[in-house]
């Protein structure tokens, strides 16, 4: 391969992401220090991050067209690793959602959310033109649905919602007309009667307090802790593995769900605001990638990926902050779990590959 296709590597990209890690893994160490049962968490994500880091390069000097050829497989490859769960996979806090590999588990759910960006970049480049066409925009929601069901069947409401909103994200990006986005606003909000019978109880419950915390004060317990670790931060925070909430441990998954709560706590808002301004530069620089794409397939490729990052961050924050309801959903980059950081490691390795050939190779 060409050298000077190296120059084109986004290594602001890499050097935003590697920084985000770094505060992650200080986090997770700091929220589960003196913790029986957690204290190798930050070592064991660290780990992973190591490993997904050097897939990114790897990942990179693939053309990402190569995936093309490749579509129907990937989409079936990804059924079967969602339909293993049902037969392999282990269940924790009631879910059944990964699936133990020998010396690491994986979570499916998570691998799944970037191959379908690459199912759904090809589907949506090929009919771009027909994209308005009801049923070319069926047929896409179609292969966005049947994954989302076996991830909402495990029980995993939070990433089928990612998957929904990458599939709303993407069709946009490829042209779908404003209308559709308000016939779609319309069908969702009549089926809302549908959705709200079909889901499981525990989901139910979760919406109901936290439109009235006081329905059950044992449950919205966390929630309050959270307001209280972020509020009680102040500007500079309490120092590092210094807050009460989370070292006394009145804060649970102060590792995963809650980590934006330590943050708040331990860094403060000068924390909360280097958090913001890394991920900003992320999702900036992966824009650039789509807006300088060569085709419609990388661009809906960086696109996905951006989206992932951008919806994740917004609903976890947002509901650390209790301004939506709370879900299993991790902050990227941020929250303990391996295969989370992996499978947005291995996204961001394909939109570095995007972006080293926006251009013809120059001899």
């Amino acid at each position: 391969m060409n050298r000077k296709i190296w120059r084109r590597f986004d290594f602001v990209l890499l050097a935003a992401t590697i920084l985000l890690i770094i505060f992650g893994v200080a986090m997770i160490y700091s929220a589960t220090i003196n913790t029986p049962g957690l204290e190798g968490l930050a070592t064991r994500q660290a780990i992973y991050a190591v490993g997904g880091l050097l897939l990114i390069p790897l990942l990179a000097a693939i053309d990402y067209r190569f995936y093309e050829h490749f579509t129907k497989l990937i989409y079936v490859i990804t059924l079967l690793l969602l339909g293993m769960v049902f037969i392999l996979g282990r269940t924790a806090f009631g879910a059944q959602r990964s699936v133990s590999l020998g010396l690491f588990p994986i979570q499916p759910s998570e691998l799944a959310k970037i191959l379908l960006i690459l199912v759904l970049a090809k589907f949506l480049a090929t009919y771009e033109e027909q994209i308005n066409r009801p049923h070319i925009l069926i047929l896409s929601f179609l292969l966005m649905a049947i994954p989302a069901l076996l991830i909402y069947m495990q029980p995993d409401l939070g990433t089928a919602l990612v998957l929904l909103v990458v599939w709303l994200a993407m069709t946009l990006m490829a042209g779908l007309h404003l209308r559709y986005l308000v016939l779609l606003g319309l069908a969702g909000g009549l089926s809302t009667p549908v959705f709200w019978l079909s889901i499981h109880d525990y989901m139910r419950r979760r919406l109901l307090i936290f439109l009235n915390p006081a329905l059950d004060p044992e449950a919205s317990y966390n929630i309050g802790q959270a307001l209280i670790s972020i509020g009680s931060g102040g500007i500079l925070g309490k120092e590092f593995a210094s807050g009460s909430q989370s070292q006394l441990h009145f804060l649970r998954v102060r590792h995963t769900d809650f980590i934006f709560s330590v943050i708040g706590e331990e860094m403060g808002l000068v924390g909360a605001l280097l958090l913001f301004a890394l991920l900003i530069i992320v999702l900036m620089r992966i824009i650039r990638v789509a807006q300088l794409a060569r085709d419609t397939y990388g661009r809906l490729i960086a696109c996905g990926v951006a989206t992932i990052i951008f919806f994740q961050s917004m609903v976890n924050i947002g509901m650390n902050l209790n301004l939506l309801p709370v879900t299993g959903i991790p902050l990227p980059f941020i929250s303990q779990g391996g295969s989370s950081l992996v499978t947005l490691l291995i996204g961001e390795g394909l939109v570095q590959s995007v972006i080293m050939r926006h251009r013809k190779i120059e001899f």
